[in-house]
């Protein structure tokens, strides 16, 4: 999959041919991407079919999903394979597994069964791949009731008669409570007499694998880091395979994949502490072999077939590109398209990632990119402006690799300081679960520590300090700018402003319950009042650059119209700018342009120097 925003920002299917020359697919306005659960999952499959090839796909524009075959280099018209709903969100699809033997596709479900956000059911379902379903939900098969809220793709044991899956409710997030779930699979392909196997609520499974031998391997965090172990299907007893003080797996949603098992027994494996780089993993042997190389960031989307390994990994200097490993020999090479990033290294921050510490003697993962750009220099005797950038999620981590937009700004002569505030995965669960209860209270205090530290040192200068954040990154920024006279201005994207619209069902179903962990139970309304940024409008001072999505249903817009109302009655300093037909992360080239622009143009004004023609 490769996002193309100057195609109107839809995400193209792209393969490697035999010669190695690399194709996109599908043409616009195709845009292969699942909406399930909102953050969607894999969206598409492929398989060996004769003499050719099938495929099939989740359109992003409808929501349905589509097959194809692509047979002596010509693909035929992709056909629909299952109907439009008008219920709700009607019908969506995830994590394709092809079964051609049975003539169908494994899929997670999504269907929504009113109009609310919660009016919702997820199930696992088998589509035929004849296009018979195409126009009869009934043609779908339910492969095992719909037991709870939110379901994980099946994985088949080797011998094809069991599966495991992940399974979680509310008000739970995954990462907190997901458990395995182990059935009998039937003649038919039927998932039968399932239960419960090990994991949840406070004992959250990330992932779980069958291995070439029949091993169930899954990723716990017992040691209160995610590490692997073998889990007897009958009894569910873990066994490590492999202890260290590490992370091998992450926060699960749908469809990511930490490690992957080979032909020969071992693993794929992502681990590390904060980013996280591939290795091979024998068990038996209690080896892990580091691949080399200088890619320091791998995503958690491993495949491997024999001893091929693919992945998607970036490093300091170089762009995410996708990668084949050989098993045997450790050696890399690119299989994807030559990386479009053209700007020489010269022209990007030497990024150090930092370690500070917190009036308490916390520590607070940080990385800081100072200013670089050999054809520049700034005034003589002034430190350059700092942006604090604080990571979404809030369960994401800002990863040490190449990122344009932060070369864009560094470039222009402004230093930019990534905060890993607490509640970061990637550090274990202590750090991790920082931020229970205490969102909007650990971040801000941790954005705070790295800004003031890069103040005392001479990196930065007080008074010359923004700071900006998307979603979750957005609540921070703008809770700062509220509580801190640190800031001199900030620049949100899709902010979350109001926690009590949220609380009361004004998102998507899977973060509907997220607060309860994030700032206590709902009926603690004092709490969710006294962090909304939306109630403290009149402590803000400083100018406010704010960016939003028409679409977005994660962040809804009237909460931001809300909020910019708030800031007008108290005479507040903003620019509010919309995008018609953005969601929650926006997509298309011109939106993204315009953002870094408007965004640079803002800081030029805010710190008072010229916008530099650097182009």
């Amino acid at each position: 999959m490769e996002p193309r925003p100057e195609e109107d920002g839809r995400t193209a299917l792209v393969r490697r041919r035999a010669d190695g020359v690399t194709e996109a697919l599908l043409p616009p306005p195709w845009d292969v991407r699942s909406r399930v659960i909102e953050y969607g999952g894999r969206p598409w499959a492929a398989a060996g079919s004769g003499t050719g090839t099938l495929a099939v796909f989740v359109h992003c524009g409808d929501q349905r999903l589509y097959a194809f075959r692509v047979e002596r280099g010509v693909r035929s018209a992709p056909f629909p394979l299952t109907p439009v709903s008008s219920v709700g969100g009607g019908l969506r699809w995830a994590e394709p597994v092809l079964d051609l033997q049975r003539g169908e596709v494994r899929c997670v479900l999504e269907e929504f069964t009113g109009e609310g956000t919660g009016d919702v059911r997820r199930v696992h379902v088998a589509v035929p791949l004849n296009g018979s379903a195409a126009a009869d939900r009934s043609a779908v098969r339910e492969l095992s009731p719909a037991a709870h809220r939110f379901v994980s793709q099946a994985r088949f044991s080797p011998d094809g008669r069991r599966a495991a899956w992940l399974a979680w409710d509310h008000p739970h997030m995954p990462w907190d409570a997901a458990e395995l779930r182990i059935a009998e699979v039937t003649d038919d392909g039927f998932m039968r007499q399932a239960r419960t196997l090990t994991g949840g609520p406070g004992d959250p499974v990330a992932q779980a694998e069958w291995s070439a031998n029949g091993t169930l391997v899954a990723a716990c965090e017992d040691t209160g880091w995610w590490n692997l172990y073998a889990v007897d299907p009958d009894t569910g007893d873990r066994r490590s395979l492999y202890r260290a003080d590490e992370e091998f797996a992450g926060l699960q949603r749908l469809g990511l994949r930490w490690f992957w098992p080979l032909s020969d027994g071992r693993f794929a494996v992502l681990h590390g502490v904060g980013g996280q780089r591939l290795a091979v993993l024998d068990p038996d042997r209690g080896e892990l072999l580091d691949v080399p190389g200088p890619a320091n960031e791998w995503l958690p989307h491993l495949d491997a077939a024999g001893d091929r390994i693919v992945g998607v990994a970036a490093g300091r200097h170089s762009p995410y590109e996708v990668v084949e490993v050989n098993a045997a020999s450790l050696t890399v090479r690119s299989v994807g398209p030559e990386p479009r990033f053209t700007v020489g290294v010269e022209y990007l921050p030497a990024s150090v990632p930092r370690v500070f510490a917190g009036s308490d003697g916390r520590v607070v993962h940080a990385q800081v990119h100072p200013p670089r750009n050999p054809g520049f220099t700034g005034p003589p005797n002034e430190v350059p402006p700092l942006v604090i950038w604080a990571h979404g999620g809030p369960g994401l981590r800002a990863p040490l690799a190449l990122n344009p937009e932060i070369a864009y700004f560094t470039s222009r002569g402004i230093a930019v300081a990534e905060v890993n505030y607490g509640g970061t995965p990637g550090y274990g669960r202590v750090y991790r679960e920082r931020l229970r209860g205490q969102w909007g209270v650990v971040d801000v205090e941790d954005c705070v520590v790295v800004a003031q530290a890069l103040i005392d040192e001479g990196t930065a200068a007080a008074g010359r300090v923004a700071i900006r954040g998307g979603s979750a990154g957005g609540f921070t920024a703008v809770l700062s700018v509220a509580a801190c006279d640190l800031y001199a201005c900030a620049t949100l994207f899709y902010p979350v402003v109001d926690l009590l619209s949220l609380a009361a069902g004004e998102t998507h179903d899977f973060e509907s319950h997220y607060l309860n962990t994030l700032i206590g139970p709902k009926h603690r309304t004092d709490l969710y009042r006294a962090r909304s940024p939306i109630r403290h409008a009149d402590r803000i001072g400083v100018p406010l650059l704010l960016f939003q999505g028409t679409q977005d249903v994660v962040c809804p817009p009237p909460q931001a119209e809300a909020f910019v109302s708030a800031l007008s009655s108290h005479s507040g300093r903003y620019e509010y700018r919309t995008f018609k037909g953005e969601g929650h992360g926006f997509r298309r080239q011109s939106t993204l342009m315009a953002c870094l622009e408007g965004e640079l143009r803002f800081y030029a004004e805010v710190f008072g120097f010229a916008v530099p023609q650097v182009y």
